[in-house]
């Protein structure tokens, strides 16, 4: 799969129906990233990236990447311990640099492993009109620009929120990580600023494939379990939730 770096797969959805006129109820339709959009964590890659192009020290690096990754598929992961580690890297270079290595990284690594089921549901929770929002654990320097690839723009992306200080990134976050219950502070402050817009929800679509994101699953009003852990597998058949393969 190739795209040009300036074009979405999916376009965006310039064309709201009437149903979404001001003050008319929507529906939101929110879609995790790693594992449910991609075949792959992204996060995971990034930092398999920089280590292959010699950007960090391999050994140190991978070392501490791989540990943090097997702490998250535990769920024992402490989120801010990871973003601000993850963070580092980007406090070496200046934002033009980081966002030609992003484009590379995003061409090489993440596009071959965009799910097409994923590309069919978006699609068509999009051409009925319903908002998108990718709500993602993993940075927003990273989730920001792959979101763009499925037509979602910046404003309707949730993710870990990095600073930025005088151009340049500095390793801490400006918030809670957006993990697990996080998930929900920063949905909810998203929601707020919509209902100030005068827009308001009256249906909600929530997938996810992490044991992790129950807290989002059961917020929404419909939970669809894609290629799910076997901890949310377990959750969806309990709870009798959709379960879906999106695997490629």
């Amino acid at each position: 799969m190739s795209t040009s770096a300036t074009s979405p797969i999916i376009a965006t959805n310039t064309a709201t129906p009437a149903a979404n006129a001001k003050n008319e109820p929507r529906i939101l339709a929110l879609f995790d990233l790693d594992h449910t959009l991609l075949d792959v964590d992204s996060d995971y890659l990034w930092g398999e990236y920089i280590v292959n192009n010699g950007l960090v020290d391999e050994a140190q690096y991978r070392t501490a990447n791989q540990d943090f990754y097997e702490q998250y598929i535990e769920g024992t992961l402490d989120a801010t311990e990871y973003n601000e580690f993850v963070a580092q890297f980007l406090t070496t270079l200046p934002l033009d640099r980081l966002h030609e290595l992003r484009e590379d990284y995003i061409k090489v690594e993440i596009e071959p492993h965009i799910r097409p089921k994923a590309i069919e549901v978006l699609c068509q929770h999009i051409e009925q009109g319903h908002d998108v929002v990718i709500i993602s654990a993993t940075n927003d320097f990273v989730v920001s620009a792959i979101a763009k690839r499925f037509g979602v723009e910046e404003a309707n992306v949730l993710a870990t929120p990095l600073e930025i200080k005088d151009e340049r990134y500095t390793g801490k976050l400006t918030d809670k990580p957006n993990f697990k219950e996080g998930k929900i502070y920063h949905l909810d402050k998203w929601i707020n600023k919509q209902q100030v817009a005068g827009i308001n929800f009256d249906k909600t679509y929530a997938y996810s494939d992490s044991k992790n994101d129950i807290p989002l699953l059961e917020w929404a009003d419909v939970a669809i379990c894609v290629s799910p852990d076997d901890a949310l597998h377990a959750h969806a058949l309990a709870h009798r939730w959709a379960v879906e393969d999106w695997s490629i």
